[in-house]
């Protein structure tokens, strides 16, 4: 069955206004129902790519079709029902007196009905874990919930992609955790996800697709398996394999990524069988 591609990218370039050149023909094809990482060190150009697809920057030459519309010429407001982005900083996207507002603020400016509002924002509250602060302001919060605001903010919406730049900013180990279990939620949903992380780990538990971005260009475009196995050219680029799929590579473990634990244990019990074969008895 064919693939329904949602946004495509065309020889897309964007040349800042201080003449820095973040992107220099990227051409990108992303699918209905991907699980992708944008990664690459800062001034790579993955945000810029990513604030693409809703309008918040629009192309020096080139195209972004989203969903059959030209994202260069079409209205920021047009392209939210579409795609929603949660920004690194969640004090970029709050503006409002109490998290309910702020929760209730998109669905009311795309028309939705007050029943339907007030559903959408109790059961966002209820989800993200917001009930004992929904009527406190943003700016009251810790970073970690003013995160956790943003992405209630986006989720309100009910777009189709959801755009998650670094999106467990100021989390500890549980509230990374919940959100990152959400957002897998939304992808076996049937969304479409787009994650911008500097953190490997994440992309070999959650991704389904890695595109690796440096000096505005892609250098590379793989599933983690395939694209953890190239560690000289990753290396060259600063960024590193999860830990436990570079100490895999150093047991020989080299035809593809060894991504979790799990695999881990396959590997080894795998060797096991293979030692136990060629001695013609006990492994040794």
């Amino acid at each position: 069955m064919d693939r329904e591609l949602i946004i495509h990218g065309e020889n897309l370039t964007h040349i800042y206004p201080n003449g820095v050149e973040a992107l220099r023909g990227v051409t990108i094809d992303i699918y209905r129902g991907e699980y992708l990482a944008i990664v690459g060190q800062n001034g790579s150009g993955k945000t810029t790519l990513a604030k693409h697809l809703n309008g918040l920057l629009r192309p020096t030459h080139g195209a972004i079709i989203v969903r059959g519309i030209d994202a260069g010429k079409a209205k920021v407001s047009e392209l939210s029902r579409i795609i929603g982005y949660v920004f690194q900083n969640p004090d970029d996207m709050l503006f409002c007196n109490s998290i309910e507002e702020e929760i209730a603020f998109g669905p009311e400016m795309i028309g939705c009905s007050k029943e339907e509002t007030k559903h959408r924002v109790d059961e966002i509250i209820q989800v993200l874990g917001l009930e004992s602060m929904s009527d406190q302001h943003p700016f009251a919060l810790s970073l970690g919930d003013r995160q956790r605001v943003a992405v209630a903010c986006a989720l309100s919406m009910e777009p189709e992609v959801f755009v998650f730049d670094e999106p467990t900013t100021g989390q500890d180990y549980f509230g990374g955790q919940r959100i990152m279990s959400i957002i897998d939620q939304l992808h076996a949903s049937g969304k479409t996800i787009i994650i911008i992380t500097h953190d490997m780990q994440m992309v070999a538990e959650h991704a389904q697709r890695v595109v690796v971005m440096s000096a505005g260009q892609i250098a590379l475009d793989a599933p983690p398996e395939k694209a953890f196995t190239q560690l000289e050219p990753l290396e060259t680029l600063s960024l590193r394999p999860p830990q436990i799929t570079r100490f895999a590579f150093r047991m020989g473990w080299t035809d593809h990524a060894i991504l979790n634990v799990q695999q881990m244990l396959a590997a080894m019990n795998g060797s096991h069988a293979s030692s136990k074969i060629e001695t013609g008895g006990e492994a040794k």
